[in-house]
């Protein structure tokens, strides 16, 4: 019998190995084959002109004191606010994550995708409620698959989650006609800044009003996107009027299917990306690429699944920006389930970092405001 139950033992340990192995080797091809949608396109329709005037359109506004996920802050974390604000236009990433038959765009109504868009406020935006007030609009998102395919059906998918977000930014702008702005998202939600950039502040009146850019967890070219955008990377810390963005992986690192999709895709000025830089900006530092140890990391939160509350732990994680336009985080920290194939931690890009982004955020208002 305890023979019979050792076999069993090492039978799981084989099956194990098996499928940690298969999942190192073939995990983007398993992940594309599961999340990518088999349906066809449906177009969606466009939202009333006046859709973002209600309330219910977004995650958080201001008028929204009780139940504003973006208010949170780490358990017995205080700061000072700064003496004047700024409007913080924040775009979640993508929280629409289906298998096999599902829409290309999120539905309004998908309970689970607006509840996992909350806790991305939750961790993410919440970074800036110490520098202004955070609105952060709901949007027909693409769904996670559509970044995972070539087919015609992602691009479109994506298209029509931009219509929502450009409708949200009008009403952001209406609502703050005057004063600083912080424009901030994370991985889809960087991808429809950057293009809301190009199309609705670069040479307009709202430019000027831009102290910062938080472009998080998305691939931007130095040379063939940013010209296109009318502001600069950030050099330092105590620069305004610029832009910051880089991407975590753990090491050893394969961070080659970004790189992939980086060289064989088109800047926003038209240019292709193929042997341009990728901007990497170190969160610790707030410079444009170089090292800090973990030791200047002031905060990272914790693993918020063991069911304790999450706290902010300073000197964690070092941070180093790679050759190749990525950032590095040295050995693997322990944040959680969601770190992706090829010790890709995108999912945790502001979590790594939070107190740095607070005080980043902090410091590029005060350098606008000088």
């Amino acid at each position: 019998m305890a023979r019979k139950f050792l076999y069993a033992i090492a039978a799981l340990i084989v099956l194990v190995i098996a499928a940690l192995l298969v999942y190192r080797i073939w995990g983007q091809q398993l992940i594309r084959f599961v999340m990518v949608p088999r349906s066809s396109f449906e177009p969606i329709a466009a939202l009333p002109a006046n859709a973002y005037d209600s309330p219910d359109m977004w995650i958080a506004r201001p008028d929204r004191r009780k139940d504003n996920p973006a208010l949170w802050l780490p358990d017995g974390f205080k700061d000072g606010l700064v003496p004047q604000k700024a409007a913080v236009f924040f775009i979640h990433p993508t929280s629409y994550i289906t298998f096999g038959k599902a829409h290309w765009n999120m539905p309004f109504a998908d309970k689970e995708a607006r509840e996992t868009a909350r806790a991305f406020a939750r961790t993410q935006a919440s970074a800036f409620n110490g520098v202004g007030d955070i609105w952060a609009p709901r949007y027909r998102q693409a769904n996670f698959g559509a970044f995972l395919t070539d087919r015609q059906e992602g691009e479109r998918a994506l298209e029509a989650a931009y219509k929502d977000v450009e409708a949200a930014f009008a009403a952001f702008l209406k609502a703050n006609p005057a004063g600083p702005i912080i424009l901030a998202g994370h991985s889809q939600g960087s991808g429809h800044l950057m293009h809301l950039l190009k199309d609705h502040v670069a040479g307009t009146p709202v430019a000027k009003r831009v102290a910062a850019v938080y472009a998080v967890g998305y691939p931007l070219s130095v040379e063939a996107d940013l010209p296109a955008l009318g502001l600069p990377a950030c050099a330092r810390r105590s620069q305004a009027h610029c832009i910051v963005s880089w991407q975590s992986y753990a090491e050893p690192a394969d961070p080659s299917p970004i790189l992939a999709r980086f060289e064989k895709g088109y800047g926003l000025t038209g240019k292709p990306r193929a042997g341009t830089h990728m901007l990497c900006t170190n969160p610790i530092t707030g410079a444009f690429n170089g090292a800090a140890p973990a030791s200047a990391n002031r905060g990272t939160l914790s693993d918020h699944q063991d069911g304790k509350p999450v706290r902010l732990i300073a000197g964690a994680v070092p941070a180093r920006c790679d050759t190749s336009g990525v950032l590095m985080i040295g050995d693997p920290p322990d944040l959680g389930p969601y770190t992706l194939p090829g010790n890709n931690y995108h999912v945790y890009d502001y979590a790594l970092f939070w107190g740095n982004v607070r005080i980043d955020a902090k410091e590029r208002l005060a350098a606008f405001l000088q």
